[in-house]
């Protein structure tokens, strides 16, 4: 597509770059975890408030931004902030590219990547699109007519400010049946040379019209209109500015970003009725009425919604995500998309990109004890792990390395986001695949702005001005540690289930069906693949989701399903009921069992998708299902031997695996969640604690060899306690509600690693009853006076009026008696913090306690005799943006949007409650023997 030689030079030179960086940037692994690098640390979205940014700024800001943990940053460009015009500067004019260049190469020498936002706010548009390639949609006007009558008016299209809209087709349709194509009897001028026959007559007109949607958060010289993603001529047009503007050199950005799908009523393209009948095999336009109609019930009417959605979804896969990341390929570069909310397949759209990326919206509801949910932060669908998974089983059926997540979305209101709640948030995401970690988000802000800078208005603020900030190394750091194993290895899923795309979209309601996050309660939730999945998922079982088409790729080898280009293999393929399945799909399932793969069917598909030729394609279903001639195997189960494989009938899908003697993991049954990866030589299991209370037990695991306990909390690590009874390898594992582990089962020895401390056997707890003294050493509005502390209390409660206004850091000191140190070791909780602590014991740091639990093993900085003891907290935002409310101090004032809240109202936080904050606790230490 692009000629790249005379740019030869360069690229040696930018791989050289990056090699370096990545070299600088990794860190030698401690003990047995993996060498650090950069896509294993979480990245951030950064915000470009009105591209209003200049080289020490960006120097200072990244700076900072790798100091707390981050291994890169997205740049993405909205909105300015109101008095600060003259800084704004035009997207991808001279000056933006060489703060662009500037990001890269400051970036490369702090061992930080770079990804960019193909356009400013979101959808893709801009001034580039003229309103003939912007965003279409279908307008169908309707005429009467009577016998022997001649329509007097002329066809325009009715609807305001649509001037570049297409008449495409006008259909007839008579009362006795009739249907004509009367676009070739439309002259210039729009009249209709036509006289309508016996009986009554519906004419109906239809235009490719325009949605006139403009981008949603444009930063400067990004305004304009949407761009028509289903065209493919359209987007070439839209990414020819960046050739322009990169002069078809590589940028040195490591992946260009695609923001969730949202395009607003954009249900056409021009050359719908041509691609459609290519597709389909049959001409849409004799079917308009029944595409617009008001009919919900019909069949006929859902089955032709069924191929127009179809339709949708092949030429946003190929006119926009296919062209767009060849396009990016050109450039050396990869392509991060969202594609949910879109109108189509989104395992297809996921799998068409190099990182596929999910995202969080709101919070889930844990169970963990003391973990905050307030009411008023709760939104109206709550993240589901199983929408996720369609952007992981994407990349691990495609072998794509990375899947990606905006993450913390409104996870909370404005400046109540503590670290405890982003924690099982980030966990749950790693349950469901999800491997590089995007924070939602960092806005750029320069240092003249007075606190608390430039914010986002749906962000959960990982900002310098944030009073959290000084703590934010002790979730990075569990974010790295995680994902340096969930990025190591290979997924390791037994189960392939087939999603039954066409049940969703055979509904007559409607036109296109957009596949969001926020409506999965229409298209997900309801149908028996969800309940399927969710049940695989509690027993113990691992799985991706398969589409059509990759089904369609796949192989069975040595009684395994591989999938596209060998990247995964599974063990078995799943078919849910599902109403419908395409022939080609079937007969390729039924192909996969001949060569020996092992199929269950959970029911038989009933019937085919679409309209064309459909008696036909119903015998033939019948004919192809009537060959399965299934055999009883007793518990329920029905099979039928084929070639090398099987194919099993059966309800109660566990029973089936059972029967194939696919193992779950029970490890399930006491609660815990988990997820594996598969290495040369053993696995890894990520496991999650998210019940109520701490659980020690023996996990019974699916694996041999020795086993290593690695904590991604603290970084230790230990050889568990673990024995084999009746064929099952057994583990040890202690885990407190709230916290992780991971398991290291390798199958040689581990020679040299020294065991794993349990804590077995807890004497009297030591309360820390002494005095505290409290000091605060930064935040605002005002820095506190000292305090002398009998007993531990929130800080806002205290008799200084300050107090109940500081957002910022207070440093609590005292000691306390250890009688004698014999234990094996020693557990501190401090209980309740509000809301992080970091912790030094006799002048030695223990760490970050950023989190529920908050518990740390503490045995090597104790001594006999009097111990000192320093806890540093930092609290909430939230106290000190009340104080400035109530006191009507100006700190938001942006354009567009501004500053809104959680429930897209004018912010206001003069009427919130105090925060507690502070070390609260009670504060203990209990030794075990």
């Amino acid at each position: 597509m692009m000629k790249l030689k005379s740019t030869l030079t360069a690229l040696a030179i930018g791989v050289l770059l990056f090699d370096t960086a990545v070299a600088q940037n990794k860190i030698k692994p401690s003990g047995t975890w993996p060498a650090v690098e950069k896509q294993m640390k979480p990245w951030t979205r950064w915000w470009w408030m009105g591209n209003a940014v200049d080289e020490g700024n960006i120097s200072k800001v990244l700076t900072q931004y790798q100091q707390a943990g981050i291994g890169g940053v997205e740049i993405t460009p909205i909105y300015g902030a109101a008095g600060f015009e003259k800084r704004y500067i035009d997207f991808l004019s001279p000056k933006w590219l060489d703060m662009l260049h500037y990001t890269v190469q400051k970036s490369n020498t702090l061992g930080m990547g770079v990804d960019m936002n193909t356009g400013t706010g979101w959808p893709f548009g801009g001034p580039l699109v003229k309103p003939e390639q912007a965003a279409t949609k279908l307008i169908v006007q309707q005429y009467e007519l009577k016998s022997g009558q001649k329509l007097t008016e002329a066809i325009k299209v009715k609807e305001a400010k649509q001037d570049a809209a297409q008449l495409q087709a006008i259909t007839a349709y008579g009362s006795k049946g009739e249907v004509l194509d009367l676009l070739n009897k439309v002259d210039a001028y729009g009249i209709l040379n036509w006289t309508a026959g016996n009986g009554s007559w519906q004419v109906y007109a239809a235009f490719a019209g325009k949605t006139r949607q403009a981008v949603k958060r444009a930063a400067p010289g990004g305004e304009g209109l949407t761009m028509d993603h289903l065209d493919k001529s359209a987007v070439t047009n839209y990414l020819s500015r960046f050739d322009n503007a990169f002069g078809l050199k590589p940028q040195g950005v490591r992946a260009f970003f695609n923001d969730s799908y949202e395009v607003y009523g954009a249900n056409w393209t021009p050359t719908f009725f041509d691609e459609f009948r290519k597709r389909r095999g049959y001409d849409l336009k004799k079917y308009l009425r029944d595409l617009v109609g008001k009919d919900s019930t019909n069949e006929n009417v859902a089955r032709l919604k069924s191929d127009y959605r179809e339709t949708m979804s092949d030429l946003l896969l190929f006119n926009f995500t296919h062209n767009w990341t060849d396009w990016a390929h050109g450039y050396k570069s990869m392509t991060k998309n969202q594609s949910h909310g879109s109108p189509g397949n989104l395992l297809d759209l996921y799998a068409a990109v190099d990182i596929p990326e999910t995202e969080t919206f709101g919070s889930s509801n844990f169970p963990i004890p003391g973990l905050r949910r307030d009411s008023a932060d709760i939104r109206n669908v709550d993240p589901d792990p199983m929408m996720c998974k369609f952007a992981s089983s994407a990349a691990h059926t495609g072998g794509n390395k990375l899947v990606s997540s905006e993450t913390f979305t409104w996870l909370t209101e404005h400046f109540k986001t503590s670290y405890s709640q982003c924690k099982p948030e980030a966990e749950q995401l790693f349950l469901s695949g999800v491997n590089h970690i995007f924070f939602h988000g960092s806005t750029n802000s320069p240092e003249d702005a007075v606190w608390p800078g430039w914010l986002f208005y749906a962000s959960a603020e990982f900002t310098p001005s944030n009073s959290l900030w000084p703590h934010l190394g002790g979730l990075t750091n569990y974010i790295t540690r995680c994902q340096s194993i969930l990025q190591s290895g290979k997924p390791d899923n037994e189960l392939l289930i087939y999603w039954p795309v066409y049940d969703v979209w055979n509904a007559a309601k409607g036109m296109d069906v957009a596949v969001k996050v926020h409506n999965i309660d229409d298209w997900l939730h309801p149908t028996a693949f969800y309940k399927l999945a969710k049940g695989m998922s509690k027993s113990g079982y691992s799985f991706d989701f398969a589409s059509d088409r990759l089904l369609a790729q796949s192989t069975a080898r040595q009684g395994l399903i591989s999938t596209s280009n060998q990247a995964s293999s599974y063990k078995i393929l799943v078919i849910p009921a599902c109403t419908m399945i395409s022939l080609e799909t079937l007969s390729k399932v039924i192909q996969l069992a001949n060569d020996g793969a092992t199929v269950i069917f959970q029911e038989l598909p009933k019937d085919v998708p679409g309209l064309d030729k459909l008696e036909t394609r119903r015998l033939q279903l019948k004919t192809i299902l009537s060959k399965l001639n299934f055999s009883d195997a007793g518990e329920g189960l029905k099979q039928f031997k084929t070639g090398k494989g099987v194919v099993l009938l059966a309800a109660d899908v566990e029973k089936a695996l059972a029967y194939k003697a696919v193992k779950r993991e029970e490890l399930a049954d006491t609660g815990l969640e988990f997820i594996r990866r598969s290495f040369a030589g053993g696995r890894y299991y990520y496991i999650v604690n998210h019940t109520a209370a701490a659980i020690d037990t023996e996990l019974p695991i699916n694996a041999r060899g020795s086993v290593l306990i690695m904590d991604p909390q603290s970084g230790a690590s230990g050889l568990a306690a673990a024995s084999v009874k009746a064929g099952q390898l057994k583990v040890r594992l202690q885990i407190h509600s709230g916290e992780a582990m991971i398991l290291k089962v390798m199958e040689k020895g581990t020679a040299g690693t020294t065991s794993w401390t349990y804590l077995n056997k807890p004497a009297e707890q030591i309360e820390l009853t002494n005095a505290w003294s409290l000091h605060f050493t930064a935040g605002g509005p005002e820095i506190p006076a000292d305090q002398k502390l009998d007993k531990l209390v929130s800080w806002t409660s205290l008799a200084d009026p300050k107090l109940q206004n500081f957002s910022g850091t207070g440093v609590y000191t005292s000691s306390f008696m250890l009688k004698g140190k014999t234990a094996k070791e020693y557990l501190l909780n401090l209980n309740q913090v509000d809301e992080s602590a970091r912790v030094w014991i006799n002048g030695e740091e223990v760490g970050i306690l950023w989190s529920i639990p908050f518990q740390a093993r503490v045995g090597k900085y104790l001594k006999e005799g009097t111990n000192t003891i320093k806890v540093e907290v930092v609290n909430l935002m939230a106290n000190r943006i009340r104080y400035m409310d109530q006191k009507k101090i100006q700190w938001r004032n942006y354009h567009e949007i501004n500053f809104v809240n959680i429930n897209y109202k004018s912010f206001d936080a003069s009427n919130w409650s105090v925060m507690p904050s502070g070390l609260i606790g009670p504060i203990t230490i209990t030794p075990y023997f």
